[in-house]
């Protein structure tokens, strides 16, 4: 399918990296659906989007009239059956597989056979969606990072199953929407940006759970030694301390190898509900909930 077949896009889940992509598609000119079962997801997304959009207007990024008209663009929907119509899903919902599959599986009956089915996931590869759809060919990882209004760059990421023809579309849209892709040709869990972060995340953990430093010296010696834009810690606490969890989880359930768990301090946190800016505390405390870029 070629690019200019693509008209209206879908995301599903309204959470920080959802609502986001939702937005930068809607800005790029698409016509968007952001679906999520929950209707408070939807309203907080909703907001959340409202005061980021409002502060770029403040400062001169776009005018009210561009993001009138991108807001315009989006249907915000608790209702799945209304995907019917779309050429292009992107999934952005709990990194578990079986709530992933179960979608999936969902979209592939709703959807129009030549709509491509995309996974924002950065850990679980479409290789273990697509056998739930009668259309493997047309499903692929399409990543964004945190925060997607942000960052510029979004690994495409090609599985065994995959048409070239997708491959080739999901890059194009990319570019569409004014962000630089990267192609990968083979899967591999954690593609390329975060099997390097995750080794940083790592010894970021390592250091401080062993007593070396404290994570807001580790944060600082990142930031002013490795130059960093952001240090582990404060990054963990952005993208969501369980979002760290459930992707070490995932990865411990494919390996069966112990160091491939979540870190003691990560599980701790969760525990304890200290999952980053969006509940207020995590590694750090904060007065305002977060999702705040």
């Amino acid at each position: 399918m070629p690019i200019n077949a693509i008209n209206k896009v879908a995301v599903v889940g309204a959470g920080a990296m959802g609502a986001q992509i939702a937005m930068v598609s809607a800005l790029a000119g698409y016509s968007v659906i952001l679906q999520d079962i929950s209707q408070e997801s939807l309203n907080k997304g909703k907001g959340i989007l409202e005061e980021q959009m409002q502060k770029r207007v403040s400062k001169g990024r776009y005018t009210a009239e561009a993001v009138e008209s991108a807001f315009n663009r989006i249907l915000f929907t608790t209702e799945l059956a209304e995907l019917s119509s779309v050429d292009m899903v992107i999934e952005a919902i709990v990194e578990k597989l079986e709530v992933k599959r179960e979608l999936f599986s969902k979209l592939d009956q709703i959807t129009q056979k030549h709509a491509i089915l995309a996974t924002n996931s950065s850990t679980i590869v479409s290789s273990k969606l697509a056998d739930v759809t009668a259309r493997p060919e047309k499903v692929c990882n399409v990543h964004f990072f945190n925060p997607a209004l942000v960052m510029e760059l979004v690994e495409v990421v090609r599985g065994p199953h995959t048409s070239e023809e997708t491959a080739d579309t999901a890059v194009a849209f990319v570019k569409s929407i004014n962000k630089v892709p990267v192609l990968l040709n083979k899967e591999i869990s954690g593609f390329v940006a975060n099997r390097i972060l995750g080794k940083l995340m790592d010894e970021a953990v390592y250091l401080l759970e062993s007593g070396v430093a404290s994570h807001e010296d580790i944060d600082i010696v990142c930031k002013k030694a490795l130059n960093h834009p952001i240090g582990p810690f404060a990054l963990m606490d952005l993208t969501g301390i369980d979002v760290n969890y459930l992707v070490r989880m995932q990865r411990y359930q494919e390996t069966g190898d112990e160091r491939d768990k979540p870190s003691r301090i990560v599980a701790e946190k969760v525990e304890k509900g200290e999952l980053g800016r969006k509940t207020g505390k995590g590694f750090y405390n904060y007065e305002a909930t977060p999702e705040k870029v």
